[in-house]
């Protein structure tokens, strides 16, 4: 199938980044459909308001509505099978010894991005969209620059395509994140990302925070509160608003 170069594929966990990444897409693409996985993953609740946050995203933002097309939710429960971390199993979250915590998959983006890839080329998509990023993203080599840039190579080279991976979050911060979502979405989209979206390892929707649902003290939990809290830090002081650096978040090869 001929590749549409309007047309994006989001991989979509139902985040806080993957959603900015979502409407970031949204307001870039003239047509947006969303990758989900199920890896058995310890937040698998994760793949239960990725419905809702969809639904509200049509229903909220019209002009974006007519572009959300088709979610596909693609199961890698092997992915669980092959790995022993603390997303895949229930044990404590630490660090290890290589410096890397073992909430870390190996390899779990390079596969995200190669099932991406495979449903993209069957529905005739060019563009994927990933929400890593180096700023804030625990050491995961699978987040880096350089890996999303190997990947595209390869997927382009063993495919015969000419993908584009696009990482609107590569290079700013939870706070900038916070800032980014603001400015595609207004205190509409903010609200939503506090109120559908989940992040936390622990799969916790029990306890609301100003920042939205979670545990607290997880790192994700960490990371989304003191992204919030520079976030509204900046708010009341406009010069120092974060500032996104959206030309880093094409990667064209």
């Amino acid at each position: 199938m001929q590749q549409d170069s309007e047309s994006a594929l989001v991989l979509f966990s139902g985040g806080q980044d993957s959603t900015t990444c979502l409407a970031w897409a949204l307001e870039t693409f003239a047509r947006v459909e969303t990758i989900g996985f199920d890896y058995r993953q310890r937040h698998r609740v994760e793949l239960d308001v990725r419905p809702r946050v969809l639904e509200q995203l049509r229903r909220d933002f019209a002009g974006w509505s007519a572009r959300l097309g088709e979610d596909h939710l693609v199961d890698i429960a092997v992915l669980a099978n092959l790995s022993e971390t603390a997303l895949t199993h229930s044990v404590e979250i630490a660090m290890q010894e290589n410096g890397l915590p073992n909430t870390f998959v190996p390899g779990r983006n390079l596969l995200f991005l190669t099932f991406a890839a495979a449903v993209a080329y069957r529905r005739g998509v060019r563009h994927l969209v990933a929400g890593v990023c180096e700023t804030d993203y625990s050491g995961y080599p699978d987040c880096r620059d350089d890996t999303i840039k190997a990947m595209q190579v390869a997927l382009n080279l063993g495919m015969e395509k000419r993908f584009v991976i696009h990482t609107p979050l590569m290079w700013i911060d939870k706070a900038q994140t916070w800032a980014l979502a603001e400015r595609l979405g207004n205190e509409t989209l903010v609200k939503l990302i506090r109120e559908e979206t989940h992040t936390c390892y622990n799969g916790d929707r029990e306890h609301a925070h100003a920042w939205g649902f979670g545990c607290g003290a997880c790192p994700a939990c960490e990371l989304r509160a003191q992204g919030w809290e520079r976030f509204l830090s900046c708010r009341s002081n406009p010069n120092a608003r974060p500032q996104s650096n959206l030309a880093s978040a094409r990667l064209q090869v």
